[in-house]
Protein backbone atom coordinates (compact mmCIF):
# COMPACT_ATOMS: atom_id res chain seq x y z
CA UNK A 1 0.00 0.00 0.00
CA UNK A 2 1.26 3.46 -0.88
CA UNK A 3 1.06 6.31 1.64
CA UNK A 4 1.19 10.05 1.02
CA UNK A 5 1.92 12.29 4.02
CA UNK A 6 1.89 16.08 4.05
CA UNK A 7 4.00 17.36 6.95
CA UNK A 8 4.49 20.82 8.40
CA UNK A 9 7.12 21.15 11.13
CA UNK A 10 7.15 23.96 13.69
CA UNK A 11 10.20 23.67 15.96
CA UNK A 12 9.71 25.66 19.15
CA UNK A 13 13.22 27.06 19.02
CA UNK A 14 14.76 30.43 18.24
CA UNK A 15 16.76 29.03 15.32
CA UNK A 16 13.91 27.05 13.77
CA UNK A 17 14.86 27.13 10.06
CA UNK A 18 17.94 24.94 10.48
CA UNK A 19 15.87 22.29 12.30
CA UNK A 20 13.27 22.25 9.52
CA UNK A 21 15.95 21.98 6.84
CA UNK A 22 17.72 19.21 8.75
CA UNK A 23 14.47 17.18 8.94
CA UNK A 24 13.84 17.64 5.20
CA UNK A 25 17.46 16.76 4.35
CA UNK A 26 17.24 13.54 6.37
CA UNK A 27 14.04 12.54 4.54
CA UNK A 28 15.72 13.22 1.19
CA UNK A 29 18.55 10.75 1.95
CA UNK A 30 16.12 7.82 1.70
CA UNK A 31 15.94 6.73 -1.95
CA UNK A 32 12.77 4.69 -1.30
CA UNK A 33 10.84 7.89 -0.52
CA UNK A 34 9.50 10.48 -2.91
CA UNK A 35 9.94 13.85 -1.15
CA UNK A 36 8.59 17.17 -2.42
CA UNK A 37 8.96 20.40 -0.44
CA UNK A 38 7.06 23.66 -0.75
CA UNK A 39 7.18 26.86 1.29
CA UNK A 40 4.82 25.51 3.97
CA UNK A 41 4.99 21.72 3.91
CA UNK A 42 6.76 18.62 2.70
CA UNK A 43 5.02 15.74 0.97
CA UNK A 44 6.45 12.28 1.53
CA UNK A 45 5.23 9.34 -0.46
CA UNK A 46 6.23 5.70 -0.54
CA UNK A 47 5.38 2.25 0.73
CA UNK A 48 3.18 2.57 3.85
CA UNK A 49 5.26 0.70 6.43
CA UNK A 50 8.53 2.21 5.20
CA UNK A 51 7.17 5.79 5.33
CA UNK A 52 5.88 5.23 8.86
CA UNK A 53 9.18 3.67 9.95
CA UNK A 54 11.21 6.59 8.57
CA UNK A 55 8.85 9.19 10.07
CA UNK A 56 9.07 7.50 13.48
CA UNK A 57 12.86 7.69 13.44
CA UNK A 58 13.13 11.21 12.03
CA UNK A 59 10.41 12.72 14.21
CA UNK A 60 12.05 11.23 17.30
CA UNK A 61 15.43 12.65 16.21
CA UNK A 62 13.84 16.08 15.77
CA UNK A 63 12.35 15.93 19.27
CA UNK A 64 15.74 14.87 20.67
CA UNK A 65 17.55 17.70 18.86
CA UNK A 66 14.98 20.49 19.34
CA UNK A 67 13.23 19.61 22.59
CA UNK A 68 9.77 20.81 21.61
CA UNK A 69 8.34 20.80 18.10
CA UNK A 70 4.92 20.58 16.49
CA UNK A 71 4.31 18.25 13.57
CA UNK A 72 1.10 18.76 11.60
CA UNK A 73 0.52 15.75 9.35
CA UNK A 74 -2.12 14.65 6.87
CA UNK A 75 -2.14 11.00 5.79
CA UNK A 76 -3.68 9.79 2.54
CA UNK A 77 -3.97 6.30 1.10
CA UNK A 78 -1.89 6.71 -2.06
CA UNK A 79 -3.43 3.59 -3.63
CA UNK A 80 -6.77 5.41 -3.93
CA UNK A 81 -5.37 8.50 -5.66
CA UNK A 82 -6.54 9.18 -9.19
CA UNK A 83 -3.82 8.94 -11.83
CA UNK A 84 -5.15 11.49 -14.30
Amino acid sequence: MQLVVEISLYPLAQEYISHIQDFIDRLNTDSALNVSTSATSTIVNGEFSHVMQVLTIEMQKTYTDVGQAIFVCKFLNGDKMSHA
